[in-house]
């Protein structure tokens, strides 16, 4: 798919590698919409890059509905979904004082990370579907996030490792079901970024991270996640495929 042109919606992308690829998009000419519940933050991103800012709770079907509906009304409907968003978590099984984690906890990382991606998938590929078909029979492009933690989740990271070993597994059932549609679906599983939540950790700790890369020993930059998500969307036969980004990163227990 040639992205100029094309409209696109981006969950998350009020910051981290959400914005990175809302950056990414536009910069290669796609009309961006901007989804996040940090509305403050999507108005900052879609300002400096000439696209629209959309409130969205991606647990919410309803909020998700009304920011597609509303992207669609000022850019046309999208053809290519870079779903972004989720929430990071850790929590050991058992407490320090013997008590098990609350199971509220658990159940609130995968109704963000996985449930949340499944409502943004069968939303945006009910109205991808109903497109003229482009060059190949292809009409859209979703791409997933996941983690390494869906492959080697570290201590207290059940939740997170389950929410996203959810995206991994559904990735190629999810493509061979809208194959019929010509919409693709992939999936990519980021390491150790440069986020605003990785720099919120102490200089120390961050090179510490960074260090335990095989190479390059340093922290993702948010434009190279960013990068391989819109060569996805270019390159049509990528599809249900889970690609990891992490230099070669195999997570520690600890």
């Amino acid at each position: 798919m040639n992205i100029q042109g094309q409209a696109a919606l981006v969950t998350g992308g009020g910051s981290g590698l959400g914005e990175a690829t809302a950056r990414e998009l536009a910069r290669l000419g796609a009309k961006v919409a901007v989804l996040d519940l940090d509305l403050a933050q999507a108005h900052r991103v879609a300002a400096d890059i000439g696209g629209i800012a959309c409130p969205c709770d991606i647990t919410d079907s309803d909020s998700l509905q009304a920011a597609i509906a509303q992207a669609a009304e000022q850019h046309g409907p999208a053809r290519i979904l870079m779903h972004i968003a989720g929430i990071g978590a850790a929590k050991r099984i058992i407490a320090r004082d013997g008590s098990p984690a609350p199971l509220e906890d658990f159940a609130r990382v995968v109704n963000v990370n996985l449930i949340g991606t499944y409502n943004a998938a069968r939303l945006f590929a009910a109205e991808c579907a109903k497109l003229l078909a482009l060059e190949d029979g292809e009409r859209g492009v979703m791409v997933f996030t996941a983690s390494v933690a869906a492959f080697d989740g570290q201590v207290g990271q059940q939740a997170y490792s389950a929410s996203k070993g959810g995206v991994v597994g559904m990735t190629l059932p999810m493509a061979r079901d809208l194959a019929q549609h010509g919409i693709r679906v992939c999936t990519i599983a980021p390491g150790l970024f440069s986020t605003p939540l990785m720099k919120t950790l102490p200089e120390p700790v961050q090179a510490s991270l960074a260090a335990s890369i095989p190479f390059p020993a340093r922290l993702g930059k948010p434009e190279e996640f960013a990068q391989l998500a819109c060569h996805i969307a270019t390159n049509t036969h990528l599809n249900g495929e889970v690609i990891r980004l992490d230099g070669a990163l195999r997570m520690a227990p600890r």
